[in-house]
């Protein structure tokens, strides 16, 4: 059965977000830090760009656990604090120019 989460239907709203994360924020790249996340977003268009910061927000503003994002990316966090903490930095790096390079997951 595919959990609401896992949609990869280009109609749902969280489609690019979804992508994104898993593409570029699995278990593989999400350690990754030494490449240029931000650039390689902002290289997408500005449509894309703006669908994956809604996404970022709706994440966040909805309060999604642990559950929902290890779903996307193979990775734990040890609770739903964690993660936001995680993804609001992650956010200011990628939207905000905080920082020279993305944060690592923790673990």
């Amino acid at each position: 059965m595919i959990h609401p989460d896992d949609s990869n239907d280009p109609a749902d709203p969280d489609h690019a977000f979804k992508n994104f994360v898993r593409i570029h924020l699995d278990l593989e790249q999400g350690y990754d830090t030494a490449w240029d996340m931000r650039g390689t977003l902002h290289s997408f268009s500005p449509a894309f760009v703006g669908d994956v910061r809604r996404g970022f927000d709706d994440f966040l503003r909805e309060g999604r656990g642990v559950d929902a994002y290890e779903r996307l990316t193979s990775i734990e966090f040890p609770d739903a604090e964690t993660l936001h903490a995680y993804l609001r930095t992650l956010y200011a790096y990628l939207f905000d120019g905080a920082g020279d390079r993305a944060p690592m997951p923790p673990g």
